[in-house]
């Protein structure tokens, strides 16, 4: 990859470099497996980004690459930890930010969260950042109607799991 297209990289990932971290943090239960999982992410990104043609936003292509990698991985693992790559985010140029979140009710509300089926986790985590359902549809492959009916079962059994605490 050229410079040019490595630092248009650069930016507009650390403009957006959020929606990993949300992603990891309903995919991982630990800090370990969340920076392997950020890496990862990083990594699918990295290698995709020639191929980005701007046909959608910068962040919801980030939001699919994103999602699909953490769900093919935690497929793959069950829960074990992730395969280790060769390559360090560290020589991406990327500082890797935290977003620590001391209140106990959104520990608690990630927590149940984190026990929802991957594509719950994709639906609730779009829904709080208030992506249209047309354009959580397109980032998972299906119709906006499709994704509202998804979208009210995953949140009526993200209710149930909050309610029976």
């Amino acid at each position: 990859m050229n410079s040019g297209l490595e630092k248009k990289f650069i930016d507009v990932f650390k403009e957006n470099q959020r929606i990993v971290h949300k992603i990891c943090r309903i995919y991982t239960d630990n800090s370990e497996d969340h920076e392997d999982l950020f890496q990862e992410i990083t990594i699918q990104l990295w290698k995709s980004y020639p191929g980005f043609r701007g046909e959608s936003k910068f962040s919801t292509w980030m939001y699919q690459v994103a999602l699909n990698t953490a769900m093919t991985l935690f497929k793959k693992t069950k829960k074990q930890h992730f395969q280790q790559v060769d390559i360090s985010v560290s020589c991406l140029k990327i500082r890797e930010e935290s977003y620590e979140d001391d209140e106990h009710k959104v520990k608690e509300m990630y927590h149940h969260i984190y026990s929802l089926t991957d594509i719950e986790k994709a639906l609730i985590m779009m829904y709080l950042d208030n992506k249209p359902y047309k354009e959580i549809g397109n980032i998972l492959g299906i119709t906006e109607g499709n994704a509202r009916v998804k979208m009210n079962r995953a949140k009526n059994n993200l209710k149930a799991k909050i309610n029976t605490k």
